[in-house]
């Protein structure tokens, strides 16, 4: 089978790559050429990912990368692995989805397998994409097959793989579904196939709403400590030696990632039409803000305590990916909490390993194109706090400890570190 992948990214890229381990002919479409370009030539762009075997599988003729739609003629199955963004007013944006579709529906042929990766809410396939491709396939089954199976990427996560992560699927009609389990199961060791689409869908929008609920619930656990004189981390480092009816959830700034701070408001969208109020999400939703203004108490509170004003404070955020040790911005709660110290007329710096000048940010255009600081002895004693918000392997810890004037410290990253300065856990 020829498969394609429509959109090249943290999800697209490691599942094209596992096509052409596993044998299958490959497609790469993405509408941006640069990145098209960068494949090409064995360069990824993103922490983690190896894309050293597209150039070899190109020259074999094993592998067609484009960012000209109609190379999906030739594909027997494509793969949708496309952004479901929150628009501002926090609904679905299928926006992405949608210009995919539209792509496949005008190149495609006949026969097609069509898999939808991306997060979405319950309903989509069937009522969104279902009828777009039956109006240009023809008869579902017979003229084109229609699945749906999340995706289960865990960016720099080396255990998160298609050997060890169970792969759920499901199809329109039961021939999509079988014409779905022949493919994955060729890609992923273990496929679990449920009796719809709205089910799969349902699926991933849990996993990630349980996870939404758990860390908004052990940051406001992380507050009511923080007000007991009680340490938060030694809490659950006890409590997780329970062997059952206990998961760890460690408190930071805020959620972030592609999944976990969007997924959730896609249930509570849909949920409205069943005439259903999903009060633990939004719950989560605003203790998610919530834990960001905290962040801003705590650096307030070290500016006030060394008797220094919050206009001109000089502030440097120490990690701003979203999670550790990988380059992704996306949701990232360093920005809420960098825009909510830049209205208090602070002077806001930033130093990443991973990140040498932020990009456009939709929602932040301040801090476009701003650069990274280099650490040293010398740049950290010149800050009146440094904040840390990202638990990087790779960073100097023990120096700041020892040259920061002052630390407020969401990671509990100074733990072994015994620093000169006050600290403040936020």
């Amino acid at each position: 089978m020829k498969v394609a992948v429509l959109g090249l990214g943290y999800v697209g890229q490691p599942l094209l790559k596992r096509c052409l381990e596993k044998g299958f002919e490959g497609i790469g479409f993405d509408i941006n050429e640069r990145l098209i370009a960068d494949l090409s030539k064995g360069i990824s762009g993103i922490t983690g990912s190896d894309a050293s075997l597209f150039p070899h599988s190109i020259k074999k003729g094993r592998l067609k990368l484009s960012s000209d739609p109609s190379v999906l003629r030739e594909a027997e199955a494509i793969m949708l692995c496309l952004p479901t963004p929150l628009t501002k007013q926090h609904t679905p944006d299928l926006s992405f989805v949608l210009s995919g579709v539209k792509a496949i529906a005008e190149h495609a042929s006949k026969g097609v397998l069509v898999v939808l990766e991306s997060t979405t809410y319950p309903g989509t396939t069937v009522e969104v994409l279902q009828p777009l491709f039956e109006k240009a396939f023809g008869k579902i089954g017979v003229d084109f097959y229609l699945g749906y199976s999340p995706e289960r990427e865990d960016p720099g996560n080396p255990q998160s793989n298609f050997d060890n992560v169970p792969k759920v699927i499901s199809g329109v009609t039961e021939t999509c579904r079988r014409k779905m389990l022949e493919l994955y199961s060729q890609i992923v060791k273990t496929t679990v196939s449920v009796s719809s689409c709205s089910t799969a869908e349902m699926v991933k929008i849990w996993e990630n709403t349980f996870r939404a609920v758990n860390i908004s619930a052990v940051n406001e656990m992380k507050i009511i400590c923080d007000r007991m004189g009680i340490d938060v981390w030694e809490v659950i480092e006890a409590a997780k030696t329970k062997p059952y009816g206990f998961t760890p959830f460690y408190p930071g700034p805020g959620m972030g990632g592609h999944c976990i701070p969007v997924d959730p408001f896609y249930l509570t969208w849909k949920a409205k039409e069943y005439e259903i109020h999903t009060r633990f999400i939004e719950l989560a939703g605003e203790l998610n803000f919530r834990i960001h203004a905290y962040v801003v108490e705590n650096v307030v509170r070290a500016l006030n305590e060394q008797c220094k004003p919050t206009k001109g404070a000089n502030i440097l955020i120490i990690g701003i990916t979203y999670k550790a040790d990988i380059g992704d911005l996306r949701e990232s709660p360093a920005f809420p909490i960098m825009e909510r110290l830049q209205r208090l007329w602070t002077c806001i710096d930033y130093s990443d390993p991973y990140i040498p000048e932020i990009p456009v940010l939709r929602d932040y255009p301040f801090l476009e194109g701003k650069k990274r600081i280099s650490l040293s002895p010398d740049t950290i004693a010149g800050y009146d706090v440094c904040v840390i918000l990202t638990k990087h392997k790779n960073l100097p810890y023990e120096m700041i400890a020892k040259h920061a004037q002052c630390i407020v410290d969401t990671r509990n990253c100074m733990i072994d570190c015994h620093p000169k300065c006050r600290v403040y856990k936020a």
